[in-house]
């Protein structure tokens, strides 16, 4: 197994309009394709397992292959301890992983094929009840408008 590496890969702008870049342990294939090992907290569009190509000379990157995992950012207002633990074993016994612990923002990967709607119910229960904390799908919208659908899961659920 290849030794894991850190890549930076452009994730927006800060408020004062300064680029921020996200650090994200990588394995690297051998035509030079990166696989995520963890969801990324702030870059849209990917979670951990997808095959990701870099494109040199910059922080940017184009999708490969999608891993079939879905990326789930659960943010709080102040401390996330009084949901994580509830969230966090909730979707571990789904087959989810956590990939990301802060304070204040929590970051999964778990395979679509659990379903939206399992997800969704378990997150729904948890989070944002205390109007302190809100979750989000990374890579399940479009980042430019954040409500088109992707559907890249549509061939990974595809019955053989």
């Amino acid at each position: 197994m290849a030794a894991l590496q850190v890549i930076e890969l452009f994730a927006g702008h800060n408020p004062s309009g300064q680029p921020v870049v996200e650090r994200l342990p990588v394995k690297i294939n051998d035509d030079d394709s990166c696989e995520l090992v963890k969801s990324p907290a702030f870059i849209s569009g990917i979670a951990s397992g997808d095959i990701i190509k870099l494109t040199p000379g910059t922080q940017e990157f184009s999708l490969e292959k999608h891993s079939g995992n879905l990326c789930i950012r659960v943010y709080a207002k102040t401390s996330i301890d009084s949901i994580a633990e509830n969230v966090t074993s909730g979707l571990e016994k789904l087959g989810g992983e956590l990939d990301i612990d802060t304070p204040r923002m929590l970051v999964y990967s778990i395979h679509v094929s659990c379903g939206f709607q399992a997800i969704e119910t378990l997150l729904n229960e948890h989070v944002g009840k205390d109007n302190n904390s809100t979750w989000v799908y990374g890579n399940v919208y479009d980042p430019v408008d954040g409500v088109t659908p992707l559907n890249w899961w549509q061939d990974i659920l595809k019955p053989e």
